[in-house]
């Protein structure tokens, strides 16, 4: 129960549900370009992503000194149904 409560509680901002939605599809995106889609500060796009990051819904990878997210595609099951009900 609790970790449904700490997964509705992130996926309950809109920022945080915009990241995914701009992730979704396989596109691997820095923080600047995200923070900038957003139109929101960069220090702001980090801790969204760290939320996200920690709950396994996004994967980090770093090269070239930049840090490119991309959805986690491996999520359960049940995790995943949610988040496409919610993006509908």
């Amino acid at each position: 129960m609790k970790r449904w409560t700490i997964i509705f509680r992130t996926l309950s901002n809109i920022n945080r549900l915009k990241i995914i939605k701009l992730l979704i599809n396989g596109r691997k995106i820095n923080v600047t370009d995200i923070a900038e889609y957003l139109g929101i500060s960069f220090k702001a796009t980090s801790n969204h992503l760290a939320l996200l990051k920690n709950l396994d819904i996004l994967e980090a990878q770093g090269t070239a000194g930049h840090v490119f997210y991309s959805f986690n595609q491996q999520l359960p099951k049940d995790f995943q149904k949610i988040i496409e009900v919610i993006l509908r």
